[in-house]
């Protein structure tokens, strides 16, 4: 791995064939700001990825998954993504969103459309690219467990 690459630790969280994600703040100086994208973030100086995914869902909606699989790398020229997923156990109402500015459940249509309102900006979002590729390798790759 290369050290000048950034490293983040991010999680597909599904559930009825849906997928949860969250809506970035939309901030100019932030990645992808106004877009759909996983939950998840950096990884701290010495962690391991699967605890920076656990850290920052806690942080960032307060769920804790009992456990989460490793799915792929992805890597472009600023940053390398470490891909986990866990089926997400409880209701939206029982998360707490602390990071953001919406979340929400992405259908597979949605996903392949690269898009999906939300009702906190009142308008139709895009979905980041990088997360949108991630995530229909995923639905191709993993259709039994979704």
């Amino acid at each position: 791995m290369s050290k000048e690459l950034a490293q983040v630790a991010i999680a597909i969280l599904y559930r009825d064939n849906q997928f949860l994600m969250q809506l970035r703040d939309n901030i100019p100086n932030i990645v992808y700001p106004g877009h759909w994208a996983f939950f998840g973030g950096h990884i701290e100086p010495e962690e391991d990825p699967e605890d920076a995914v656990k850290r920052e869902l806690l942080e960032e909606i307060g769920y804790a998954p009992s456990t989460v699989s490793f799915f792929a790398h992805y890597r472009d020229s600023k940053v390398l993504r470490h891909v986990f997923y866990a089926p997400l156990t409880v209701e939206l109402e029982d998360l707490v969103l602390g990071e953001g500015w919406d979340m929400g459940l992405m259908t597979p249509e949605e996903i392949r459309q690269g898009e999906r309102y939300s009702e906190k900006a009142g308008e139709v979002r895009p979905l980041g690219s990088p997360h949108q590729r991630i995530l229909l390798d995923f639905i191709e790759k993993c259709k039994v467990i979704v």
